[in-house]
Parts: C-alpha cells; sequence; structure tokens
C-alpha cells in the first residue's frame, strides 16, 4: 500500500481540543473527505469528524482529541491517506506526482538513466531527483522539453538528460 503524506499536526486550536492541522493538498478542505488519515507506518493516526477550512490549513476536531493539551501533544505528527482512496485523475494530462516516484527513466534510445526518487518543486516548477544505478542523484526538470514522453502503464519516463537540453 503506497501511503501519501498530506498534511501535518500545526498544534492546538483554541481550548476546546481542536487541531490546525497543514494541509499539503491543492485543497486543504479536502481533508475532511478522507476522514481517516494514518501515520507513516500505516497505523490508525486521526479521525476527523468536523472542520473548517483556515489560513495554510484546517482546524479540525479529531475523536482521539478532547483538550487543548492533548491536540498540542500531537505538534508534528505527519499524516498520510491510502494512494488507493484518491480519484483517477481527470484529464488524460493530469497525474498524481506520488506515481512518478520508482518510474524507470531512459532516453529515447533506452539507454537507462536512473529510478525517478523523489520530486520537489523548490519554486520554480517540478523537479525530479533520478537515482541513477551507481553514483550521485541527479535533477531533471519535469517540463515537456526535458521529459518529452511519460508512459505510466510501462512504468517508464523518456527524457532529455540536462547535457543534451543546452
Amino acid at each position: 500500500m503506497t501511503l501519501l503524506l498530506v498534511a501535518r499536526v500545526a498544534g492546538a486550536f483554541g481550548v476546546r481540543g481542536e487541531v490546525r492541522l497543514t494541509a499539503f493538498t491543492a485543497d486543504p478542505s479536502s481533508l475532511l473527505d478522507y476522514k481517516t488519515l494514518t501515520r507513516e507506518d500505516g497505523s490508525p493516526g486521526l479521525t476527523l469528524t468536523a472542520g473548517r477550512p483556515t489560513k495554510g490549513g484546517v482546524v479540525v476536531r479529531v475523536a482521539e482529541v478532547a483538550t487543548r493539551e492533548q491536540a498540542e501533544a500531537l505538534r508534528g505528527l505527519r499524516l498520510y491517506i491510502s494512494r488507493d482512496v484518491l480519484p483517477p485523475p481527470e484529464d488524460e494530462d493530469e497525474i498524481y506526482v506520488a506515481d512518478l516516484i520508482g518510474l524507470a527513466v531512459t532516453t529515447a534510445d533506452g539507454e537507462a538513466l536512473g529510478l525517478v526518487k523523489s520530486v520537489h518543486d523548490f519554486g520554480a516548477g517540478d523537479l525530479l531527483e533520478i537515482q541513477p544505478a551507481q553514483g550521485a542523484s541527479w535533477w531533471l526538470p519535469f517540463t515537456r522539453e526535458a521529459v518529452p514522453e511519460l508512459r505510466l502503464a510501462e512504468r517508464v519516463i523518456i527524457a532529455v538528460p540536462p547535457e543534451e537540453t543546452e
């Protein structure tokens, strides 16, 4: 089962045990649709019973928390959902970033370049961290120029290595 990081407990909100969550989803309110969020190991995390959007996330009531102290004790807890609960992308050009992790990266000629280790956005667009079979990882912009073809069904990315894009 693939787990996706969707939120982190930012701390308590108010005095009645509400919990502030920093959301890592496009729409922070979508966390309320999942109801049950797990810990990184897949064990139960928090069961959301109600909530409302706030700047940078949501404020929620959770079944496991009754006091401000209990909510504050959860600060920093990372919360996940199973990849299986996400709906399929609406557009054929749309993908979930998590689906890129582990894909093989090759040139158009079939030369193996490595596997996608991670995907990051440092402010200028998504970058794929490519881990070759040997040596240090390297970064590939996730653009049409650098990644002209994505074959999800085959779990392969066709890439133009950086030295060839200049």
